[in-house]
């Protein structure tokens, strides 16, 4: 199927009050609307316009994602210098310091899990929200 292509070249000035326009743009905002144009043009010949629907309280959810993953890629950046600073000591102290400092970063790796399985409760919780 090939869409033919249209050619407008009719203009239409229309003017709105600064109310009638942030309405307008509000509403274009959440439908999947390329353009504004395309939006008025749908509306006008009542054309189905399809909208989005964003769920806020996932939005937290998706911020809180965002930062544990980034504190997780830390974690991990930590313990591969650890281990290259094992692989690389010279001495029986040095070993034993670099251990110690893993056994810390372990504490902290299985705290930011426990965070992850709370957290990943939070979004099953709200998933199954009907």
């Amino acid at each position: 199927m090939r869409k033919e292509k249209s050619n407008r070249n009719r203009n239409v000035t229309v003017r709105f009050t600064m109310q009638e326009y942030s309405q307008l743009k509000g509403k274009f905002t959440v439908s999947t609307c390329r353009g504004l144009s395309e939006f008025i043009r749908k509306h006008l010949f009542n054309k189905p316009i399809v909208t989005t629907y964003r769920n806020r309280s996932l939005d937290d959810l998706m911020e809180e994602t965002i930062v544990l993953n980034n504190e997780l890629n830390a974690i991990g950046k930590n313990i591969n210098q650890i281990a290259k600073n094992i692989n690389t000591a010279d001495s029986c102290f040095e070993i034993k310091q670099e251990l110690s400092i893993l056994d810390l970063e372990k504490k902290i790796l299985f705290s930011k899990i426990e965070e992850i399985r709370n957290h990943n409760q939070k979004i099953a919780e709200q998933w199954l929200q009907l």
